[in-house]
Formats: C-alpha cells, sequence, structure tokens
C-alpha cells in the first residue's frame, strides 16, 4: 500500500492537463473581464453622445 501511495505522488500524467484548465480558466476570466468594461465603455461613451446630440439646437435661415 505505501509503494502504491509512492507510485501515486511521483507520476506527473495528469498535470500537464491542470495546467492547460487553470490557463483556459484564467483566459476565459480576462475575456469576461474586458468584455464587462469594454460593455461599460461603450454603454456610457453613447448615452454621452447622445446627451450631446439631442441639445443641438438646428436653425434655418429665412431670408
Amino acid at each position: 500500500m505505501l509503494e502504491l501511495l509512492g507510485r501515486f505522488a511521483r507520476d506527473e500524467a495528469g498535470a500537464v492537463t491542470i495546467d492547460w484548465v487553470v490557463l483556459c480558466a484564467a483566459m476565459v476570466g480576462i475575456g469576461v473581464m474586458m468584455v464587462s468594461f469594454v460593455g461599460t465603455a461603450t454603454s456610457n461613451l453613447s448615452s454621452s453622445t447622445g446627451g450631446y446630440i439631442s441639445g443641438i439646437q438646428v436653425g434655418f435661415a429665412t431670408d
């Protein structure tokens, strides 16, 4: 039993898989944060642009 436990502790067959899972999870997390950041920024920009456009007075020249 002790030998089996020792072999299990030295076996590194699944270590690469775990590394890739952690790396992919980090990339997905970064992607979600970026989408959230860009989404908020574009929403704020469109709101301020809409406010600016709605405040413009358009005048027609009458001669």
